[in-house]
Formats: C-alpha cells, sequence, structure tokens
C-alpha cells in the first residue's frame, strides 16, 4: 500500500507542479482564468488518486475494497501530491526572489484604480494585504496556506474515488484466463 501510495503520490506531484508552473507562466496575468487553470491541473493531476486507488482494489486485493481503506489510500496518494505543490511553489518563490505578495497586491491595486473604485477601498485592501503580505514571509504560514489550496481539492477526490471504487462492479479489473 505504502509504494502505491508514494508512485502514485508522486506521479500526481510531479503533474501538478507542472500545471503550477504552466499556469504561472501563460495564464497567471489572466485574473480568474489563472485560477481556473491551476485548480484544473490540480484536478487532472488528483486524477492518479482515482487510479491509484483502483489499482490497488484491482491488483492488491481482488477486486474489492471497503470505503475507508480505499478513502485512506485516496488521502495518502493527495497528501504526497500536496506536498509536491507546496514543495514547488516553495522553490518557485525561491527562484523569483519572494515577491509574488508585493506583485500581486500592486497588481490588483492597480485592477481596483482601473475599476474606478474608490479611494478609500484601495487603502483598506492595500492595508488588509499587507498585514498578509507580512505573515506570508512566514514559510511555515505560506506553506499552511499553500497546502490549503490542493489539499481540499485531494479530499474531494479521495472521497468520491472511495464511494465509487467500494463498488466491485464499478470498472472491474480484467480477469486472468484460466
Amino acid at each position: 500500500m505504502g509504494r502505491i501510495i508514494a508512485v502514485y503520490g508522486a506521479i500526481a506531484g510531479v503533474i501538478v507542479i507542472l500545471g503550477m508552473f504552466v499556469s504561472i507562466t501563460f495564464v497567471a496575468d489572466h485574473g480568474t482564468m489563472g485560477m481556473v487553470a491551476g485548480y484544473l491541473s490540480m484536478l487532472v493531476a488528483l486524477l492518479f488518486v482515482f487510479i491509484g486507488v483502483k489499482r490497488y482494489r484491482d491488483v492488491n486485493l481482488g477486486g474489492v475494497i471497503t470505503f475507508w481503506k480505499a478513502l485512506g489510500i485516496g488521502l495518502g496518494i493527495g497528501l504526497v501530491a500536496s506536498l509536491f505543490y507546496i514543495v514547488g511553489w516553495e522553490l518557485y518563490m525561491w527562484q523569483t526572489g519572494g515577491t509574488f505578495m508585493a506583485d500581486y497586491i500592486a497588481r490588483s491595486v492597480e485592477d481596483m484604480r482601473a475599476a474606478g473604485k474608490p479611494a478609500a477601498e484601495i487603502a483598506a485592501f492595500s492595508a488588509e494585504m499587507g498585514a498578509m503580505a507580512e505573515q506570508y514571509k512566514n514559510p511555515l504560514f505560506r506553506m499552511a496556506l499553500t497546502l490549503t489550496e490542493i489539499f481540499p481539492v485531494a479530499l474531494l477526490v479521495s472521497i468520491v474515488s472511495a464511494a465509487l471504487l467500494r463498488r466491485s462492479s464499478f470498472m472491474p479489473g480484467m480477469q486472468p484466463r484460466g
């Protein structure tokens, strides 16, 4: 079981890191499209939760798995992928000199001004985000925040995978010919 979690978690992790960098490189400046692309890449990567649980069910358990066992394996795979995501983000922060929050705040304020928002609203946003930027300098805070981006998706995919794959009639594995 540990091997399945490590292998499929690592595959999902590599895919989610690639998706993160593609999203940052090509879509980040497009507002909500960057966020949508990021979460879609997480979802694609986390399909390996389903694939890993199914493989474990079919190969190791003869085609039968309980919901809780499937959920545990799915969460393990999701946690490994999440750790890859956190490490990928920390590498990005290191590579860019940690300017993400300052750049994000500046871009957001610029967008608010372009949209004609009142100066008081912009000042309140700047103050709130300035406090957040101070917290974001703490690597443990940043890592915890980064985990909250991907782990809810991993949890949802794990629950759905466990609910579907607990039924041995759902996508049964190949039976060996006798």
